[in-house]
């Protein structure tokens, strides 16, 4: 007779374990959901003060805000101004904050507030069909100069970053000639690399940018150019031609587009704070699942109750693993195959010494009554039954007099299976008319031990988290006990009887 060949089931596991461990992977990547309890994420809170007179008339003010700036994520935007109405306007790829009040006289200050979390990954969307550029027209000896000037810069460059890079380097002050002196100015400066480059081809535009330091206030934009290469906007700091994006830099507004209109009041003006925050990562990640529509693959969505039941249940896994591990591997003998899962879960609700006591107290008066139902030569199914309602009198007795006793140890002893507890007290009953008191000792301790060592794991936080937040790791535990049910190799007690046999040299 051929064995049959056990390739199949170690396939079976493997895939049950690379598929356990790579979605928990892709659920740490995709959902930001972190590995550990207490891992904190920077947030940078950015508030845009709008300061203005009203003019004794309706108001309708905007303001350009962020849509997708690089290298940072919108987690939340707020307004925090009385008496106004407040939408967010979004159109053709432009969003404004926009405050509406039908009557406005005297100092107004209208706020914007939005919490960024910085990601590298984070890019802004490209444009639908490329951005067109025109060609200006100045007047001589101007129109001399730029020729002049972007010949030289196309000569020394291969690429539009190139050419951007040559053109602002030619127009430092310490390497300009006679013909950027015409052309310079410093209020002009970077409207004229705009121009330039939009003159040579190179779709180009300015954009704005918030340098983040913490707890500063009052801080106004700071400008950059960006260019077109044919695929994405590049930003280049337009006096050390620096290209990328700065770690610390948020760009707020990225084009020619107005930043502040004020309609029905004058002399506005805008400015910024910022403040430097940490919150947990898994907060974070929740309300990110929320905001990318992948919220329905967490069990933060189900109702308060329910989430509190699985999270119990999903600690039943680990706790079945531990008794699978003592019992198949170690080979300590317990009262029942998974009863110490059982008494492990009432553990977590009670904590240990309190639980420990509880158990230990309702087992003996059961065992003592149990001895008082043999004697009555009862069916096993009455002696059952009756021994599940005193089982229930026991801890409704320790309940009142933990409660009378100023303890609330008794409130608990009902989280305990009362029927798993009832047969317990069976079988040991039984076992110690047959085995002897000896043998009722060895599988009690054990399966005390067992319910410790799987409490001791359950009740870890990161435990917790791992199980609630990466239900597929289950799968992997899956695997593992199938491994295990494979072993048919000598339990570790069993190696002290192999003592005697060591060979000394």
């Amino acid at each position: 007779m051929t064995t049959p060949s056990r390739l199949p089931f170690y396939i079976a596991v493997f895939l049950l374990i690379s598929a356990g461990i790579s979605l928990a992977v892709w659920r740490h990547i995709e959902l930001g959901i972190p590995w550990l309890t207490g891992d904190q994420r920077p947030v940078w809170m950015v508030e845009a003060r709008v300061d203005f007179d009203g003019a004794n008339e309706p108001v309708v003010a905007s303001l350009k805000v962020p849509e997708q700036p690089p290298g940072f994520r919108i987690l939340t935007e707020q307004a925090a101004s009385p008496g106004y109405g407040f939408s967010i306007i979004d159109k053709s790829g432009s969003r404004r904050a926009e405050w509406t009040k039908r009557e406005v006289s005297g100092p107004q200050t209208l706020y914007f507030k939005a919490q960024f979390i910085p990601d590298p990954s984070a890019e802004p969307t490209p444009p639908s069909e490329p951005p067109k550029t025109q060609r200006l027209f100045w007047e001589e000896p101007q129109a001399t100069a730029v020729r002049e000037i972007l010949a030289q810069a196309k000569a020394r460059s291969s690429t539009p970053e190139s050419m951007t890079r040559e053109l602002i380097r030619l127009m430092q002050p310490d390497t300009r000639v006679q013909n950027t002196t015409l052309l310079v100015a410093e209020e002009n400066y970077l409207q004229l690399l705009v121009d330039m480059l939009n003159h040579s081809g190179i779709p180009a535009r300015t954009a704005d940018g918030l340098k983040l330091e913490d707890a500063r206030r009052r801080q106004q934009l700071t400008p950059f150019l960006q260019i077109y290469n044919g695929e994405q906007w590049l930003t280049l700091n337009p006096k050390t031609a620096a290209q990328g994006v700065p770690e610390d830099l948020l760009l707020w507004r990225q084009g020619s587009e107005s930043l502040l209109d004020v309609v029905g009041g004058g002399n506005s003006e805008v400015s910024f704070s910022m403040l430097r925050q940490t919150i947990p990562a898994l907060q974070l990640a929740a309300m990110q699942s929320d905001g990318n529509g992948l919220g329905f693959l967490s069990f933060y969505e189900l109702p308060i109750e329910e989430q509190s039941m699985f999270r119990m249940l999903l600690l039943l896994p680990l706790g079945a693993l531990v008794v699978a591990f003592m019992r198949i591997v170690i080979g300590i003998r317990t009262s029942g195959t998974f009863m110490p899962v059982l008494i492990a879960v009432a553990f977590v609700q009670t904590t240990l010494i309190p639980g420990l006591i509880a158990f230990l107290s309702v087992v003996a008066i059961g065992l003592t009554m149990r001895g008082y139902l043999s004697s009555l030569n009862l069916l096993l199914v009455s002696r059952i039954s009756a021994l599940i309602i005193l089982v229930i009198f026991i801890t409704a007795g320790l309940s009142i007099f933990g409660y009378q006793m100023g303890f609330n140890t008794g409130m608990t002893v009902t989280f305990f299976p009362m029927v798993i507890i009832a047969w317990t007290i069976e079988r040991m009953s039984i076992l110690w008319e047959e085995e002897g008191g000896q043998e009722v000792l060895v599988q009690g301790s054990g399966s005390l031990f067992v319910a410790i060592c799987a409490y001791l794991l359950m009740s870890a936080p990161l435990a917790g988290h791992l199980t609630f937040n990466f239900p597929e790791l289950h799968l992997a535990i899956l695997g593992v006990i199938l491994l295990m049910g494979q072993y048919t190799g000598y339990k570790l007690s069993e190696l002290r009887r192999f003592t005697p046999m060591k060979v000394y040299d």
